[in-house]
């Protein structure tokens, strides 16, 4: 029985998802001179993430601005900003942000666009897997989901292998 718990714990631990905290510049901070497009291409964003930025607060900022105030540098009509130093911008929609400092940095490359993707899908139920496996053709094999639904097979496999219950 205490085995069946511990496969119960596990299957849970594996399908959790959890926000991603994406430090802009990594080990170098909000700071000029950084390639910030580069950083970014380097980073997938999802929905319920957060964008942290750290920096001097006596020497910079940060506001979320449009693309037009990405562009040109200004924090005209900005949706947010940010002065304490280490800010942590949660990511709540899918779209593009834009990101620039508003003490000048912009110019000197401070400035950041990301795009945040919608969560993926969560792996199938087990009672969706046993009822896919039901109703599967032997002739036509398929794969669903990817990783994270293999873990959930495997854990499948040893409940079953295991005695804890019929799927």
């Amino acid at each position: 029985m205490a085995l069946c718990v511990l496969f119960f714990l596990l299957a849970a631990v594996a399908t959790t998802v959890s926000a991603t905290d994406h430090i802009v510049g990594a080990n170098k901070g909000w700071n000029p001179g950084i390639n910030y497009t580069l950083w970014s291409s380097n980073q997938t964003f999802y929905i319920g993430d957060l964008i942290s930025f750290r920096y001097k607060k006596t020497q910079h900022n940060v506001f979320e601005v449009n693309k037009n105030g990405y562009d040109k540098c200004i924090i005209e009509d900005a949706f947010g900003n940010w002065s304490s130093g280490r800010d942590f911008i949660p990511l709540k929609k899918s779209k593009r942000y834009y990101f620039i400092c508003g003490i000048g940095g912009c110019t000197d490359g401070m400035k950041v666009s990301v795009v945040v993707h919608p969560l993926p899908p969560p792996p199938p139920s087990p009672s969706a897997i046993a009822a896919m496996h039901s109703s599967e053709k032997a002739a036509a094999p398929t794969t669903v989901g990817g990783f994270g639904s293999m873990v959930v097979r495997l854990m499948l496999v040893g409940l079953m292998i295991h005695g804890c219950g019929r799927i």
